[in-house]
């Protein structure tokens, strides 16, 4: 089989047929049309073999993560996803392996009405990217500059248990369930699409959480030029995490771990009631954890305490050592 024949088997037959597509995969590129006042979103996501998943993962979870982590980018845009290009490098045709990974990867693109109009096929290490476009309301994206003095910040879901998942020796202490409920976060994230779409013209800010609630909470405010001060207390976690770790190990995990794939956002004070009433048609718990303040940098409590809790979160070329 080559790369044509692998096309045609397990890509090119679309698993949604978006009108605004008037010219999908098989020419040198694709044609796609934004609805008339929207600006286009776009975002790439890459996978490497080794960094992003292992052999715990099946084909089809990763073919769900490989979107969903893209679809969480439109998200924090408040973007509607409309379509994704693939970019794959395998280090050989494998067929029940690429059966396994292009269904999981459809099974999401069909929740979310999102086409495959395109991408790319070679060969080597194991590496897969996704380019995923969305559409929004010209001069309504949501983005990570907008927080002002005084917004509350909210998270959605609940955070850490895809960093606990990664720590396979602890994990191993819990019942058979309780660590599969671990796994599903970390192997197939539940991107906040909705959420991030009714935020649209409430949020002043907004950034989903990939490489910890630390670092990236961190990156919306030095793009805001503010601080902020949280109650790690309030910082959502499971009741797997707190019963196997205890309350503050836990909350220092959801401060500190990655591949959370929830949202992050700021709001001014009088929409804290419209939240609440956006939180529950999205069908999504949000919660409470902090200010954004005029000082620059996180002012940390826990319990009503001042903490000094040092994060680095995931970096990919940082040095442990350092």
């Amino acid at each position: 089989m080559n790369e044509f024949d692998l096309i045609r088997q397990y890509f090119e037959t679309p698993s949604v047929n978006r009108a605004d597509v008037p010219l999908g995969i098989g020419d040198d590129c694709a044609l796609v049309q934004p609805k008339p006042g929207f600006q286009l979103a776009i975002t790439t996501d890459t996978m490497v073999d080794g960094i992003h998943f292992d052999s715990r993962l099946s084909p089809a979870d990763i073919g769900h993560k490989l979107l969903a982590v893209n679809l969480s980018d439109l998200a924090a845009m408040g973007a509607e996803p409309c379509w994704i290009s693939l970019a794959t490098t395998l280090p050989e045709v494998n067929e029940h392996w690429l059966a396994g990974f292009s269904e999981g990867l459809f099974a999401l693109a069909r929740e979310f009405d999102v086409s495959l109009i395109g991408g790319d096929v070679t060969r080597g290490a194991l590496t897969l990217s996704i380019t995923a476009q969305g559409q929004v309301a010209a001069g309504k994206a949501l983005t990570r500059s907008g927080a002002n003095v005084g917004d509350l910040i909210y998270v959605s879901g609940h955070l850490g248990d895809a960093a606990l998942a990664l720590n396979h020796s602890q994990i191993t202490q819990l019942p058979k369930d309780q660590q599969q409920q671990l796994e599903q976060r970390l192997f197939r994230p539940s991107p906040r699409v909705s959420l991030g779409q009714a935020l649209v013209g409430y949020a002043t800010a907004c950034i989903d959480l990939s490489d910890g609630l630390s670092v990236d909470l961190g990156h919306l405010l030095k793009r805001s030029g503010k601080g902020a001060s949280l109650m790690l207390d309030q910082v959502p976690t499971s009741s797997i995490a707190r019963n196997l770790l205890g309350h503050e190990q836990a909350a220092k995990l959801a401060f500190s771990g990655g591949d959370d794939y929830e949202l992050c956002f700021t709001v001014p004070a009088h929409h804290q009631e419209a939240i609440e009433t956006i939180s529950t048609d999205a069908e999504t718990p949000v919660t409470l954890i902090g200010q954004v303040t005029s000082d620059s940098g996180l002012k940390l409590r826990f319990n009503d305490v001042p903490v000094n809790w040092k994060s680095q979160g995931f970096m990919h070329f940082y040095d442990q050592d350092q």
